[in-house]
């Protein structure tokens, strides 16, 4: 799998996000994917996932099913 150029990415914090802007997630839509990183370390690591592996993980996060 090839490394996805984020160098363009928009990316947007959550409206449940801390408005402290701690312990918060950004988010960026690109085509065919969606790629996440560590709103406090912006230049750190990033993930990409597939739209379809996306969309199942936040549905399983809705229905409980990563609660500790």
């Amino acid at each position: 799998m090839s490394t996805p150029d984020l160098s363009s990415a928009c990316w947007r914090k959550s409206t449940y996000s801390d408005p402290s802007g701690d312990n918060c997630v950004e988010v960026a839509g690109l085509p065919g994917m969606i790629a996440v990183r560590d709103s406090k370390n912006p230049d750190g690591p990033k993930l990409a996932f597939s739209r379809t592996a996306f969309t199942a993980f936040t549905r399983r996060l809705r229905t409980g099913r990563h609660d500790r």
